[in-house]
């Protein structure tokens, strides 16, 4: 049987063989690197033969160091997913939960199955923080964040919570007979645009357009300006000016002939929103149990109610 002493040799050797250095794998590690070195070398004195080449400037295996990795890398998988399997398994997540989600996110695609998620997971205690400025969920004490695709780092895993979303340009009949109807993009900085202030840093959000890979960011101009978009949906309707929305917030009302859908290949589908976390090692439960709930949530494959705004975030 393996004692503990020759389980942590053959840990330290594949720690050298992934990262190349005995210094970096020691930090890897936690240790010394002369700690490691003398590890290293106990392993060797006890197998009887060389697994590291080593220079002043480089680490490599040997012929034996080849084949005792090649064989130990499935062993040890096979070991961590069996102590994951039995830890998993008799853990019932419990605890804080700390979700960062924008409103829209908050609203329209956590709020309709919060209910259901805390009856099933009773020990479970959420706190999700609405917010439409994007913030670092890492430094803010957050376990996980909920963002549109477009908004999240390279480097967080992402698991999709709605499906593809799509934006409109609108406006009233009414309006559209007394300034007339704007045929292309650049025609926008003639009318009255009703317009929504970005959560990050309070400058006028610009219109994201795309047109077959031709993109751009309209800066629009009008009467009004707001932080909270959900107002711009009656104003349009009113004939105030032209607004830019969530296509599900008012394609009911374009079909009702309510407002008229402009520039319409310009507002292609783009990605919705995601929830986005660090990293797959060492989940919290709590959050291994929510995306886990949400997979088997057929929530996300409906259309939300018409009741949000522009993107935010």
């Amino acid at each position: 049987m393996m004692r503990g002493s020759e389980h942590a040799e053959l840990r330290a050797f594949v720690a050298i063989s992934d990262h190349g250095s005995f210094v970096r794998a020691a930090a890897h590690l936690g240790m010394s690197a002369s700690a490691l070195s003398q590890t290293i070398r106990s392993l060797e004195g006890r197998l009887g033969v060389r697994l590291l080449n080593r220079t002043t400037r480089s680490v490599r295996l040997s012929s034996a160091g080849e084949r005792l990795l090649s064989r130990l890398r499935p062993a040890l998988a096979d070991l961590d997913a069996a102590v994951a399997a039995v830890a998993d398994a008799r853990e019932t997540p419990s605890g804080p939960l700390r979700l960062n989600a924008s409103r829209i996110a908050a609203i329209h695609y956590i709020a309709p199955f919060v209910g259901p998620f805390l009856a099933a997971y009773p020990e479970v205690k959420l706190d999700v923080v609405v917010d439409d400025r994007l913030v670092d969920i890492v430094s803010g004490g957050f376990d996980a964040g909920v963002r549109l695709g477009e908004r999240i780092a390279k480097d967080m895993v992402a698991v999709k919570l709605s499906g593809d979303l799509e934006m409109m340009i609108v406006a009233s009949p009414a309006y559209l007979a007394r300034h007339g109807t704007p045929r292309s993009p650049h025609d926008l900085g003639g009318h009255r645009c009703l317009s929504y202030r970005e959560p990050t840093n309070g400058s006028p959000y610009r219109w994201e357009l795309d047109r077959k890979g031709e993109k751009l960011e309209v800066a629009v101009d009008g009467p009004l300006i707001v932080t909270e978009p959900e107002m711009l949906t009656q104003i349009a309707q009113d004939g105030a000016g032209i607004a830019y929305l969530f296509a599900h917030q008012v394609r009911d009302l374009v079909a009702s002939g309510a407002l008229v859908h402009l520039l319409q290949d310009w507002t292609p589908a783009f990605p919705g929103f995601y929830v986005y976390y660090p990293s797959r090692r060492h989940m919290a439960p709590p959050l291994r149990a929510f995306l886990d709930f949400h997979r088997r949530s057929a929530h996300h494959r409906q259309s939300p109610p018409a009741a949000c705004g522009m993107p935010a975030n």
